[in-house]
């Protein structure tokens, strides 16, 4: 039992900084990362974490050793090929995408099937040259998993999005910039450095409430008209503008100084502040 338990401590670490910026590792390396239950387990118990942790202002998500994450392990595939899928206390990549905090993934090697999801649902993505990206599916006999039918188009194009969905070709990260699906490509050896560094800006100089709801207004205002996304910034903006964190924003910027936002209120509620709720927290991984 206490071996057990060891494992699944081990299977993804978390580490807070003293800057804000708190690292989430994948780290079965001699698995490549590959995900089970154990690291999902361990995954969004330490993401939950992370969110509700005042020190925490943004998170960067990367793997151990060589790779990022290649999807679901091979040797769980193997044993649930041909059964009924049982998604019973399964917890859906949803959460990752709601998560209120600033997500960066760093993404140091192999990122394939679900390892992908988890990397598209981060919020900026950093990749080290020479790491490779795979939808997979359609090469296992599998559907397009976890929404990303849904994401991927939103991202980079429909044309785009068939070509990797339907053909699980392998690209690098060189053409994934190319595609739209990172934003930065560094050299492996400065990856983390560089996201790191991207998260701590982030967490010095910019208001948790007003990334928490810009996340919401980003997400929220997908599948929304021009007349409803307004509406809802209207509402936004109200809201801020009587807060703390724009009176603090105005005033460091007036005194040339640093500035000193309180941390993420326990209570903010973009759904409430916006008056619609975020897609991805209507997503029961139970009933699709």
């Amino acid at each position: 039992m206490t071996h057990a338990a060891d494992d699944e401590s081990r299977s993804v670490l978390l580490d807070v900084a003293d800057d804000g910026v708190a690292t989430l590792t994948l780290n079965r390396p001699d698995r490549h990362n590959a995900w089970n239950p154990v690291l999902e387990r361990r995954f969004y118990q330490l993401l939950d974490e992370a969110g509700r942790d005042d020190r925490v202002r943004a998170v960067v998500l990367t793997g151990a050793g060589r790779s990022f994450c290649p999807g679901v392990d091979s040797q769980r595939l193997d044993g649930i090929a041909g059964r009924a899928l049982d998604l019973t206390g399964r917890t859906s990549p949803a959460f990752t995408y709601a998560f209120c905090k600033p997500l960066i993934a760093a993404v140091n090697g192999a990122c394939a099937g679900l390892g992908l999801v988890q990397a598209l649902m981060c919020d900026v993505r950093f990749a080290a040259r020479g790491a490779k990206f795979a939808t997979s599916f359609s090469r296992r006999g599998l559907a397009g998993e976890y929404g990303l039918t849904w994401l991927l188009p939103r991202l980079i194009g429909t044309e785009r999005a068939l070509d990797l969905l339907i053909s699980g070709r392998t690209i690098d990260a060189d053409e994934a910039k190319e595609l739209g699906l990172v934003s930065r490509v560094t050299e492996p050896g400065e990856l983390l450095a560089a996201a790191t560094a991207y998260a701590r800006d982030l967490a010095a100089n910019c208001s948790p409430a007003s990334m928490a709801i810009i996340k919401h207004q980003v997400l929220t205002d997908l599948d929304a008209s021009y007349e409803q996304a307004m509406r809802r910034a209207y509402r936004a903006m109200a809201v801020l503008a009587e807060g703390p964190d724009f009176r603090e924003g105005i005033d460091s910027f007036i005194q040339k100084r640093p500035p000193k936002f309180p941390p993420l209120p326990a209570d903010l509620d973009p759904p409430a502040i916006t008056g619609t709720p975020t897609p991805a927290l209507t997503i029961d991984p139970m009933n699709p």
